[in-house]
This record gives C-alpha cells, structure tokens and sequence, in this order.
C-alpha cells in the first residue's frame, strides 16, 4: 500500500494529475506539441509573475542548475549557501571547471543581504546563486531584501533555485530582478520528478553567447534559440507526459485553486506545522522571519530516537524524512507542500504525537 508522503519531494500526486500522464502520446515536432508548449509556457509565466522567456528540460531541476552555471559564468560565481543544496550550487562549478566561491553559513541560518553586498562590491563575479527554499534546513532566504541589494550591481547574474518554493509561496521574479528562476515538477506544482523548468532575461541570454564550453543538453542559448525560431519546440524530444500532467496542473492552480489561496494555504501549513512543534516541546532549526512555508525543520530538542519515529510512522502509512546529512537524528523534516490538504497534515501531525 502507498504511504502518504511528508518527505520534502516528491509529494503525493492528484489522481486527475496521474491520469494526465496516459493521454495518447502526439510527434515533438508538430503543431499540436507547439500549441501545447506555448500554454504551459503562458501559464507559467503567471506563475513566475514574469515576461521573460520560459524553458523546459526534461530532468530535474539539478540539470537546469548545472545547465546555468555553465552558461552564464564568465568570470567567476560567488554562491550562499545555506545547507546541502546551496553547497550543490557549488559542486555543480566546481565539477565543470568554474570558477567558485562558496560562501556557507551554519545550517539554520539564512543568507543576509549584507553578506551578498559584501562579496558583490569586491567586483569579483559576475554570477551568484542563492537557494530560494532550503529543504535541508527549513530555511526561506530573505530574496525581497537581496533583491535590493542585487541593484546595485545590473551586471552580474542573479540565479536562483525555487525548486522547492515556486507554486507555494509567491515569487516575483521580474519585481525581484532575478535573471534565471529554476524550479522542477515534484515539489510544490504536484507533478511526479522528471522535469524542470526556468525563467531566463534576454540580458542573460546575450551574455551567454559570448561563453565558450556551455554543453549540448542543458546550454540556455540552444534552448532558448529553439524556443525563439522553432516557437516552443526544443532540441531534443521531451517529456510529453510530463506537459500533459503540467499543463492540466497549471490550469488547476490558475484557475481552480487560485494562486492567492495557493500561497494562503502553504502559509497556514506552514505555521500549523510549526506550532505542533513548539507545542510538543521541539524547538524549530530556522529563526523567526527565515522559515519555509513548505518544509519545516524540528531541532530533536527532546532527544527522541528519530529513525524509531521514522519506522513507526512508516507502519501507519505515512513516509516522513529524518535530518538531512550531518543533521539527520538531530532534527527531522515536516513537508507541507503542493496539494496537502490541512486536514489530512493534521492527522499525520496527531499520529506523531501519538508516537511521541
């Protein structure tokens, strides 16, 4: 029997959803697949409240990530971290011979404007990542504030990883003035692994021309270019189940849910969660103002054999996430994102209470 999953992705999917995947296939070079490419590409720029282009990949988002920093990295990127997947920001330059520097906090702690306005005024970079939603710790970095910080310097390149934020908390992406927002299928938007998405500037585009050594598969330039002079096509086959279940998604959050109440219910989750555990005598990994509205982090303040919990929560059909890497044991990880009703997070919330 499926367990209900409260692991930060991927996350339990509609039925409706599910059944988009069987539509019968169509070719990935006709008009049918362009039509169906421009909506989702029209939807989603509703999502990410944007007017720049949007592409899609059929990997996860790591390969948009990798595909980023190879592509727009001419000089050097300076990457935040703050916790395992800001340090893989700086795996993925590291692995392809791009010049790095990670800057990482301790683990519970966000990324302060001060410290991006420190590293940024050396002149240095041209590039820097910052981890949107940190599912390792809990944390949700302060972006608004970073964003004033990033005008100050127009020329280098803001790339931000909302895979495990974007369909559950609101990012402005042209507000904001980031230049490539990535976000993939299996966290907030309810859809199975298997395919990512970006919003890219023009301006990130010309820069990218000019840089050798970007690769095939995930090079934004190619991907842009087909999308721009082959209207919403791509070079290699992709996915056309993954757009179906998308597409089908993204009227359903649009249209039925609405956005607003989207972001309202990840909110309520959100503080729901976090009030169970404060309640039962936990402390939370992130400090007030810094916390995910799509995972939360319990500090294991009292001590309790956490893979016990694990395995006993697995036997009343639900699936929950210990601390991730050098936290696992020491905290464990509460998701309340895409489709979670509020009753059904309830319940899994009382059963652990019960175990406790």
């Amino acid at each position: 029997m499926a367990k209900k999953l409260f692991i930060p992705g991927p996350v339990d999917v509609r039925q409706e959803v599910l059944d988009a995947f069987a539509t019968p296939m169509i070719g990935h070079r006709t008009k049918d697949i362009s039509v169906l490419q421009e909506r989702i590409s029209d939807n989603l720029r509703k999502l990410f409240y944007t007017e720049n282009t949007i592409l899609l990949s059929s990997s996860s988002g790591t390969g948009l990530m990798e595909g980023a920093v190879r592509s727009f990295t001419a000089k050097r990127a300076v990457v935040f971290s703050v916790g395992a997947f800001g340090n893989r920001w700086a795996q993925l330059a590291e692995t392809n011979g791009i010049p790095v520097d990670k800057v990482e906090v301790e683990w519970g702690n966000p990324t302060l404007p001060a410290v991006v306005d420190e590293y940024l005024a050396t002149g240095k970079y041209d590039v820097f990542c910052v981890t949107h939603n940190e599912t390792s710790t809990g944390i949700m970095n302060p972006v608004e504030a970073i964003s004033e910080v990033r005008k100050k310097y127009p020329d280098v390149l803001w790339l931000v990883d909302a895979v495990s934020s974007m369909g559950g908390v609101k990012i402005d992406v042209d507000k904001l003035g980031i230049d490539v927002c990535i976000t993939s299928t299996q966290k907030c938007l309810g859809l199975p692994p298997g395919m990512s998405m970006a919003s890219v500037t023009e301006e990130a585009i010309e820069k990218a021309k000019g840089i050798k050594n970007r690769g095939f598969y995930f090079d934004y330039v190619t991907l842009h270019k087909f999308v721009k002079t082959k209207p919403y096509q791509y070079p290699t086959t992709p996915s056309i189940p993954h757009m179906f279940a998308l597409d089908m998604q993204l009227k359903y959050i649009l249209e039925e849910e609405g956005q607003e109440a989207r972001y309202a219910r990840h909110a309520a989750m959100a503080k729901t969660t976090q009030n169970w555990a404060l309640n039962n005598g936990f402390e939370l990994l992130a400090g007030e103002g810094y916390r995910s509205n799509t995972v939360t982090t319990v500090k294991n303040t009292r001590d309790i054999d956490v893979a016990a919990l694990v395995k006993e929560a697995g036997a009343e059909g639900y699936l929950m996430s210990n601390g991730y890497g050098s936290l696992k044991g020491k905290t464990f990880r509460i998701a309340h994102m895409a489709d979670r009703k509020p009753e059904v997070l309830q319940e899994y919330l009382d059963m652990l209470t019960s175990k406790l």
